[in-house]
């Protein structure tokens, strides 16, 4: 679970056909925390530098820069940390976006996904946590716990006009 302390750039996040972003990530213990905040802040700053190169990114989850385990950064407002997080309802109510990736940043991908969510997890200090999301922020955790159990936005296109290039 070591990271080194070298210079970070967007090659550290992990692209579209690396055999990791299709595990299933492994529950982070308590006592495993402490010891991950490297990878969190790493994270944080990836977010930024995505989003300063791209224009978006609010979120990657950990098996992204390769790290299985079930842990989500998020980098709205302020840098927050989602700890083994789970949903525990989901609307039946849907909606149709364009979802984009930090693994695939110039394929844009076609799906439906809960309007709202809510969501189980512990933040960084090992406190749980409860959020009620509705639309972006919703859509954004689905994207990102996906990526938690192997799945990508790519596996819900239904066909190649749900795909689209940007430059």
């Amino acid at each position: 679970m070591e990271i080194t302390n070298s210079i970070i750039g967007l090659d550290a996040i992990l692209l579209l056909g690396d055999p990791r972003l299709r595990q299933v990530c492994e529950p982070v213990v308590p006592a495993e925390i402490a010891a991950l905040q490297p990878w969190f802040d790493r994270m944080h700053q990836l977010i930024l530098l995505f989003r300063k190169t791209y224009g978006r990114g609010r979120a990657i989850a950990a098996p992204q820069v390769g790290l299985l385990k079930r842990v989500v950064c998020l980098y709205i407002d302020e840098p927050q940390v989602l700890i083994n997080p789970t949903f525990s309802q989901r609307s039946e109510e849907m909606f149709e976006l364009w979802d984009d990736c930090m693994s695939f940043p110039n394929l844009m991908v076609r799906l439906k996904r809960h309007h709202s969510v809510q969501l189980h997890f512990l933040d960084q200090y090992g406190q749980s946590q409860t959020w009620n999301l509705e639309g972006d922020l919703s859509e954004l955790l689905q994207h990102e716990l996906d990526h938690l159990d192997g799945i990508l936005a790519l596996d819900y296109a239904r066909n190649a006009d749900d795909l689209k290039w940007v430059v």
